[in-house]
């Protein structure tokens, strides 16, 4: 009797221990490091043999802010040469030209987000971008055919008054045979449709009408899994049956992902995932991650009403801390105005098990400037010889990065602070 009474305590003591604890960070303040090109995204960087590439700025068909021709490419042998290139360095690569509205191919602007390297290629020239793509009304009409396009019927008011529409957001790959020096487009892979747009008179956010977008992307196993913001309504819209609380319900960070083998043909195949799995189709709502949503009790809210909601993602491997790593802003008034950073942690490595992808912890506040319109964090290699040797760049870091974030009224991306972890 005595060894059941010893062994059943043994079983109850290890069914109580409690889960592993969050890494511990400090932000060491330094001096500031200023970007010199234009940021409007999440930072998409790659080793092409022995050099750093960084692809920042915005390419495309705007008809609200301008047609622009700023996303551009600059090389160094490490990290902070590559970021302190002089503005006038920067290399313009040979993109996919815009069609016209009802042509298949690339409509609207692009922002490259995150680099895929295909690991098949030694020369290390093969490249996918995944990319944020911006419409409208007037550069992509709705085609009953498909569903795919967006209807001029009460539709949402954009940033620049009641004369700019509202935008939706797509994401899409492009591939690169040459390391990055050209593009072709490969096409959308995760999008909602005109059915779950966002109308008048509730969508007063003066953003997006819905859509997803704002992406970052990594490989674990044979997949490509995609972190990405969701803005749309989770069913049907309808105005005569529209709730915040139901708005709500479907949007934050989500996730998706994609077979690695599918990359050259992606139209269609990513799944969304449901809750359960990655169930969902891809021009389907799916659920967003549990942890990373602001509960409605603590002035979490919808998007379309601007409430409070973390956006952005920015997703690394951290070998050093054997996690993944997230950082991603937050809302916290209209036109995407909110002045915090926050960090959330992930320790399974493999995100392909059961709802490992879902499993982030709860999200802890990491930079703070009152005041201050803070977007696109990321943590980024510095040119120290562990981040040379193991050619880390924001996808794959160690112990100490430096994070980098724009302050949107400023229009300047830099760093004052390198994070250090303790596991």
């Amino acid at each position: 009797m005595k060894t059941i009474v010893c062994l059943a305590a043994v079983f109850i003591i290890g069914a109580c221990q409690p889960p592993p604890r969050d890494p511990k960070f400090k932000l060491i303040s330094t001096e500031k490091f200023v970007f010199n090109s234009f940021v409007d995204c999440n930072m998409a960087e790659a080793w092409v043999g022995d050099t750093l590439r960084i692809f920042p700025g915005k390419y495309g068909e705007d008809p609200v802010w301008g047609d622009a021709r700023e996303l551009k490419y600059a090389n160094g042998r490490h990290a902070d040469e590559v970021f302190l290139t002089p503005r006038e360095k920067f290399i313009d690569p040979i993109m996919p030209a815009n069609v016209p509205p009802g042509t298949p191919g690339l409509h609207g602007a692009v922002w490259f987000e995150t680099m895929y390297q295909d690991k098949n290629d030694p020369t290390g020239r093969t490249l996918y971008g995944i990319y944020h793509n911006e419409n409208y009304p007037q550069t992509l009409p709705y085609d009953s055919a498909t569903g795919v396009g967006y209807k001029n019927e009460n539709w949402p008011e954009g940033l620049r008054g009641p004369e700019s529409a509202a935008a939706v957001c797509r994401i899409g790959i492009m591939k690169s045979t040459d390391g990055g020096k050209s593009w072709e487009n490969k096409g959308i892979f995760i999008e909602d449709l005109q059915a779950n747009m966002i109308l008048k008179p509730d969508n007063v956010s003066l953003t997006f009408a819905g859509g997803v977008g704002d992406p970052s992307a990594v490989a674990s196993g044979d997949s490509l899994y995609l972190f990405f913001g969701e803005y749309s309504y989770p069913e049907p819209y309808a105005s005569d049956r529209y709730t915040e609380e139901t708005e709500w319900s479907g949007q934050c960070i989500s996730v998706a992902r994609i077979a690695l083998r599918d990359l050259d043909q992606p139209e269609g195949k990513a799944r969304r995932w449901d809750g359960r799995g990655f169930n969902t189709a891809h021009n389907q709502i799916g659920k967003p991650i549990p942890a990373l949503q602001i509960p409605r009790e603590a002035g979490g809210g919808p998007a379309s009403r601007a409430g409070q909601y973390h956006w952005g993602p920015s997703v690394s491997w951290n070998y050093y801390l054997n996690c993944w790593v997230m950082l991603m802003g937050k809302v916290e008034e209209p036109k995407w105005k909110g002045s915090s950073i926050y960090i959330s942690f992930n320790r399974n490595k493999d995100l392909g098990v059961g709802d490992h992808a879902v499993q982030w912890s709860k999200p802890q506040l990491l930079l703070t400037k009152p005041g201050r319109v803070l977007w696109y964090p990321s943590l980024q290699p510095m040119n120290t010889p562990e981040d040379i040797a193991n050619k880390n760049t924001c996808l794959h870091l160690g112990q100490r990065a430096r994070l980098f974030v724009k302050d949107s009224e400023a229009n300047e991306y830099s760093s004052e602070y390198v994070i250090e972890f303790e596991n």
